[in-house]
């Protein structure tokens, strides 16, 4: 390849990853008005908001109205979680906005925010913790299939407020081919700075994948919890 199409493929490859995410996501559950509470489940790059559906089938959910929004090209934002800021920029600002967007639509339907769970997998554990870090309350909980905060580096001063004692749980393989351990361990400390209340579980070896003893965790640690009545 010379310098001109390398020019040309570069410039290309800045076109079709400058997107950004409309807010769009499907429903199942409980209808909202009659819900215990809300999840909002995000899924990783590659997949539709379908293929984290499914996985409810599998979690203690009754009662639950669950919402799942879908990201542009399957993908919340294009690069690595650890890529510089400016790489997932606008896809990455976006996506945050639309999560943001759903929070409140949820909120409009009656159901506060400590009344919200969260569960998200690669991609979308990353967009869900950062959510939260960036928009601390207290929610009901916080299931984060193999994720951490996002940046090139992580600057505690970035993240303030008090997530009072939001159940977080984070799990994760090690090694993990996307997401670091290192990254996992920046994360816990920084969220428990922000005053979550954090599991973290680790499979020696597993795969980049959701395994049964995940989905265990999930259902006895955060979604069996006292704190949504």
């Amino acid at each position: 390849m010379n310098s001109t199409e390398a020019g040309w493929r570069k410039l290309y490859l800045n076109y079709i990853n400058m997107y950004t995410h409309k807010k769009q996501y499907i429903t199942t559950g409980a209808a909202s008005a009659d819900a215990r509470a809300a999840l909002i489940m995000l899924h990783g790059r590659g997949a539709a908001a379908g293929d984290i559906v499914r996985l409810s089938s599998a979690l203690n959910v009754d009662s639950l109205a669950i919402y799942a929004p879908q990201a542009t090209n399957r993908s919340w934002y294009p690069y690595s979680f650890m890529a510089g800021d400016e790489q997932n920029q606008p896809a990455l600002a976006s996506a945050l906005e639309v999560l943001n967007e759903l929070v409140s639509d949820v909120n409009k339907e009656g159901i506060s925010s400590d009344r919200i769970y969260f569960l998200g997998f690669s991609q979308g554990a990353c967009l869900t913790l950062e959510y939260i870090a960036r928009h601390p309350s207290r929610y009901a909980g916080v299931i984060a299939f193999t994720g951490g905060l996002i940046g090139k580096t992580l600057s505690p001063g970035k993240y303030a407020g008090d997530l009072m004692k939001t159940p977080v749980l984070i799990t994760t393989g090690v090694p993990d081919e996307h997401v670091p351990f290192s990254r996992v361990q920046e994360t816990v400390k920084i969220l428990e700075n922000m005053n979550a209340d954090i599991t973290l579980k680790v499979f020696e070896g597993r795969r980049h994948t959701i395994i049964n003893d995940e989905i265990t965790l999930a259902n006895d640690v955060i979604l069996s919890n006292d704190g949504v009545k």
